[in-house]
This record gives structure tokens, C-alpha cells and sequence, in this order.
């Protein structure tokens, strides 16, 4: 039996600046739903990634920053640290 991990939830403080983050980064949007104003699911997915990371308002009652043990798995370290500084991660 197949069994995949899909989708991470990472709380954030800022909906759009987090959104405008992985933007910038190059990660595909696949969602950004909001029914109401109560409630906010924005799904972005890394290139080349079968998961996808999702963040929003009233999507998880952990307090923003709180995501660890991520890992972002790449081929060469160096070359997708360079990348991302370039594209705006510190």
C-alpha cells in the first residue's frame, strides 16, 4: 500500500507576506480559498515537490514561527542556498 505525505501546515503571523514569500522563491500556488473572513487556506507547493505546504487564518492553532524539523531536500546545497538568497531568503 502506498502512503504519501501531502500536505504540512506552517503557521505564519502575515497570510500575504508568507504567500508573497514563496512566491518569490519560485513554489507553485495551488490554493488560496477564502469562504469568509474568518477562515483563509493558501497551498503552495516547492518545484519538483510531490508535497505541498499550506498556511492561512484559522488553519491551525499553533503560534506562528512554531514549524520545526521541515526539511527541504535538494541535490546540491550550495547551488539552492545561492538560489535562494538570490531570490530572497535569509
Amino acid at each position: 500500500m502506498d502512503m504519501k505525505l501531502e500536505v504540512v501546515v506552517v503557521p505564519v503571523s502575515d497570510v500575504d507576506r508568507a504567500k508573497g514569500f514563496y512566491t518569490r522563491l519560485g513554489w507553485r500556488l495551488d490554493a488560496d480559498i477564502a469562504p469568509d473572513d474568518n477562515f483563509r487556506v493558501v497551498q503552495m507547493t516547492p518545484p519538483g515537490s510531490p508535497a505541498s505546504v499550506i498556511f492561512g487564518t484559522s488553519v491551525t492553532s499553533q503560534p506562528p514561527g512554531s514549524a520545526q524539523g521541515l526539511q527541504l531536500i535538494v541535490d546540491d546545497i550550495n547551488a539552492a542556498y545561492d538560489e535562494l538568497k538570490r531570490l530572497g531568503a535569509e
